[in-house]
């Protein structure tokens, strides 16, 4: 399966910032828990020749607080747009069944919640990004910058989306999606974005 995909990425966790997650080879989260919504904007992109162009996905999960234990419980949400072949496509993907960075975090999945289609809206520029789903997901999140106003980052993190991932701190985090619930508004905990460019 030759397939390739390229655009933005923007998450948040519950972890108070600065997540510990890619800190301690995943194996420390700051409330014994972790639960997360990452979305992926798909500027291009193919599988086997179907298009994938400006479609946009959302992974959400729950997690034990040392992530290497796996157990992870793991949701998909596609945009409404997406025609079967797409969400099929995009579901072997996001899963890992297709290869790429994401068949790295597969064998810590211990039950798939399923897939489900929403409208989504990934939003931003520089270092303000917002993720919304449906009444699924809504996110926004502030980039960090240092004292010369640089955008902050992590190098050589591991994380599947991107090596290199910019630093931000939550504004809010809404998730109601597949069982797991969490709002938090408080402006403590964790986000990151960053480009991504998949291939399998």
């Amino acid at each position: 399966m030759a397939w390739q995909i390229s655009g933005r990425y923007a998450e948040t966790c519950n972890c108070d910032y600065l997540c510990p997650c890619p800190l301690t080879g995943m194996t420390k989260t700051t409330h014994g828990y972790c639960v997360f919504a990452m979305g992926l904007q798909i500027e291009r992109g193919e599988f086997e020749g179907l298009a994938l162009d400006g479609r946009s996905f959302v992974i959400v999960a729950r997690t034990p607080g040392n992530m290497n234990e796996g157990n992870w419980k793991v949701g998909l949400i596609v945009d409404d747009q997406a025609d079967a072949r797409q969400v099929e496509v995009i579901t072997a993907i996001a899963s890992g069944q297709a290869g790429g960075p994401m068949a790295n975090i597969a064998p810590l999945i211990g039950e798939f919640l399923g897939v489900e289609q929403q409208a989504i809206s990934i939003e931003g520029s520089g270092g303000n990004w917002s993720v919304k789903a449906g009444n699924a997901v809504d996110q926004a999140l502030e980039g960090t910058y240092g004292l010369g106003g640089e955008a902050l980052h992590l190098d050589n993190t591991g994380h599947p989306v991107n090596n290199r991932l910019a630093l931000a701190t939550a504004k809010r985090s809404h998730l109601h999606a597949f069982g797991i619930d969490w709002d938090q508004e408080d402006g403590r905990n964790n986000g990151h974005y960053a480009p991504f460019d998949w291939r399998g």
